[in-house]
């Protein structure tokens, strides 16, 4: 076990109407061993101990489920280790002496509330506009009577592994929330379940992402490449395909005017 020397850049600002600015930080003692999280920890005790206000920075799980741990790590997005989220990032992946930027997601429709933490509301309204899945009720079915095939099995459980961090939207250069919203819809789409409400959700979902502010995909890629569980962009030009279905065979709900 080694022992490190850190110079932490962090970004502090007191509500979401303050202004915000970058406070210098020495985090002295910190072992190889400590998560990031574990670090922050320990930054804090120090200035709580100096009459000082921590450093507020969402965490639950610690376990790389949760997706709370969100921070952007020297202009990365859960740090420099791929498939890996900020929980999960251990101090081994530094060395002592270097100076770390950290900062919140970068993105309109995230906006900051207090230091690190920022409002991801707007992730669980694209969810809420999906809707439900339209099922029989009464005794349940055995599974093995619902078939699918293995291959689609596969991918479904690849896009349900998205876990709603937002790093995806804080890696893209136009914060797009494309790869999020289409791991949502592909989980549902590609089973039996999912296909009564397939197109109307797809319309519903896309257009709640829009309406949230986030901006529009260009293929960049980044978005794959931040994500802690390696989803594919590939679920976002399938995303594109049952839109583009949906808007052509599905007529839009306008709202009644007694005008």
């Amino acid at each position: 076990m080694a022992n490190m020397n850190l110079v932490l850049n962090v970004w502090r600002q007191k509500s979401a109407n303050a202004p915000g600015q970058f406070v210098r930080y020495e985090a002295k003692g910190i072992s190889d061993h400590m998560s990031f999280l574990e670090m922050l920890d320990v930054v804090n005790e120090q200035l709580i101990e100096r009459g000082e206000d921590p450093i507020a920075f969402d965490h639950d799980c610690r376990e790389g489920i949760c997706g709370a741990c969100s921070l952007m790590i020297n202009g990365q997005a859960h740090g420099p280790r791929q498939q890996t989220t900020t929980c999960q990032l251990h101090m081994r992946s530094f060395k002592d002496g270097d100076e770390l930027t950290i900062e919140p997601w970068r993105a309109a429709a995230f906006p900051v509330l207090r230091d690190l933490i920022v409002d991801r509301s707007s992730f669980d309204r694209i969810i809420q506009a999906g809707g439900y899945i339209s099922v029989r009720t009464g005794a349940p079915r055995d599974a093995n009577e619902i078939l699918v095939p293995k291959t689609d099995a596969d991918e479904s459980m690849d896009a349900a592994a998205c876990i709603g961090c937002g790093a995806c939207v804080a890696a893209c250069p136009n914060a797009s929330a494309s790869l999020f919203t289409a791991a949502k819809l592909g989980h549902l789409g590609l089973l039996p379940q999912g296909q009564p409400e397939r197109m109307a959700r797809t319309r519903n979902m896309v257009s709640q992402m829009d309406r949230e502010g986030f901006g529009h995909c260009t293929n960049h890629g980044e978005c794959e490449h931040a994500c802690p569980k390696g989803i594919s962009v590939a679920f976002i030009a399938r995303m594109n395909r049952d839109y583009l279905k949906a808007m052509a065979t599905q007529p839009v709900e306008r709202d009644n005017d007694d005008g």
